[in-house]
């Protein structure tokens, strides 16, 4: 179902070099928002450390945001090692997801989309087949647009995981 990821995660650095082999992923796009900062922009050294693993193991990183705010995505951008980003996506269009896929020169397959809303990052990644992995939001304070869905998605989230203790959904 183009809403389930194929995975849900409580936070990005619960994605492991192991499960990214098991999964023949070589590409990580990473969302902004609630995926990797908070609504204060404030980037946990724990993430930071993350990436730095990530790409040390051969994991290429690319930041797709549907924000337009330059100074806070290169801010971002720079903390996790001069990652490069794409912004003002228009999520869930695939533009944004095909475009890096293009730069990266890798299948949709070997590319895992990252985010923390479905109705963006999700549905935007099952629309361009690629790996899809929803993360719990860093906080619960988000912009209005976004707050707006969190119930609806609460309402995905919990089938999805009715589904998944069915044994229905292969999980890592």
């Amino acid at each position: 179902m183009i809403l389930y990821p194929n995975i849900l995660l409580e936070r990005v650095d619960k994605i492991t070099i192991d499960f990214l082999k098991k999964n023949n992923l070589k590409a990580l796009i990473l969302d902004v928002d609630n995926t990797l900062i908070d609504y204060y922009q404030n980037l946990s050294e724990e993430i930071i450390d993350w990436s730095k693993q990530m790409r040390k193991n051969g994991i290429k990183l690319y930041i797709l945001s549907n924000t337009n705010k330059k100074q806070k995505v290169e801010k971002v951008s720079k903390k996790m090692g001069d990652l490069p980003y794409k912004m003002f996506a228009k999520k869930p269009s695939k533009k944004g997801f095909l475009k890096i896929q293009e730069e990266l020169n890798l299948k949709p397959e070997e590319i895992a989309v990252v985010g923390d809303q479905i109705f963006t990052d999700v549905i935007g990644g099952n629309r361009s087949k690629m790996y899809t992995i929803l993360v719990e939001p860093i906080d619960k304070k988000d912009i209005i647009i976004t707050a707006i869905k969190r119930p609806i998605e609460e309402i995905i989230k919990n089938k999805y995981k009715k589904k998944e203790n069915k044994g229905e959904k292969d999980v890592f």
